[in-house]
């Protein structure tokens, strides 16, 4: 495959530009009279539910890792505006998208449970026994105790 038509991912995925939409609109902030014409502002679709190029198991972990930011529909939208140059935010929103599906494809280890020691948590017993005491004589009333 031509490597001009293709964002490669990893080693193993590689996304062809025609599976990637690319949608652009005016940029907001400043930028004079010129802010209004020029359609600066880039939004980068990928849909990660239909995607023929992605497998079952990477489909569903980037499914599963992604799922804050797809859409109902389980389309990626990445949106970049930092520049006033079409072709910069272009290239910026394709350095996120890449950036962003590495991250959700890395294997992250496993997580060990592990417990408070026996000094930890008997300490902690004491302080809220104190921090009781405390609220406690704050509500003893002085006034007959004289």
């Amino acid at each position: 495959m031509d490597e001009n038509n293709v964002i490669a991912v990893t080693e193993t995925i590689q996304i062809p530009l025609s599976e990637i939409e690319f949608r652009f609109s005016p940029s907001r902030g400043p930028g004079g009279q010129q802010v209004n014409r020029a359609h600066t502002r880039v939004t980068l679709l990928f849909d990660v539910a239909g995607s023929p190029r992605l497998d079952e198991p990477t489909r569903d972990k980037l499914l599963q890792a992604l799922a804050t930011r797809l859409n109902k529909r389980g389309v990626l939208q990445i949106v970049s505006q930092d520049s006033r140059s079409q072709s910069r935010n272009r290239h910026m929103a394709t350095a996120r998208f890449v950036t962003l599906l590495n991250k959700a494809l890395e294997e992250r280890p496993q997580r060990v449970p592990t417990r408070p020691s026996k000094k930890v948590h008997k300490k902690r017993l004491e302080e809220k026994k104190k921090q009781s005491q405390k609220k406690q004589e704050r509500g003893k009333d002085w006034s007959r105790e004289s």
